[in-house]
């Protein structure tokens, strides 16, 4: 089976890093775009950064200039560099993949969620 597992998530005062980290494992051909979106109850779910196979990063502008998202292809790995948290991103993170299997057929990937608190 293909699946992601996310983790680094946690508590953290306002200021304060924290990196995410998201693994692909399975029959996997090539990673296209990874990225991650969170949600917080009562509102909708957000992309908050995203990066193509090509390195070709997009965020969104509340998260520009705080966040950095990067990938390791050789551990089929994404991560999102969480600096200057502030209350508003305190949500649960959700990692994302576009995946070409060993098959030919293209899967669209979710991890289970990790909780980023951030004290007020």
């Amino acid at each position: 089976q293909v699946q992601l597992v996310e983790s680094g998530g946690g508590l953290v005062q306002p200021g304060g890093s924290l990196r995410l980290s998201c693994a692909a494992s399975g029959r996997i051909f090539r990673i296209n775009t990874m990225g991650w979106y969170r949600h917080t109850p009562g509102k909708e779910r957000e992309l908050v950064a995203t990066i193509t196979s090509g390195l070709s990063t997009n965020y969104a502008d509340s998260v520009k200039g705080r966040f950095t998202i990067s990938r390791d292809d050789a551990k089929n790995t994404v991560y999102l560099q969480m600096n200057s948290l502030k209350p508003e991103d305190q949500a649960l993170y959700y990692c994302t993949a576009n995946v070409r299997g060993l098959g030919g057929g293209v899967l669209v990937l979710w991890g289970q969620g990790t909780l980023v608190t951030v004290s007020s």
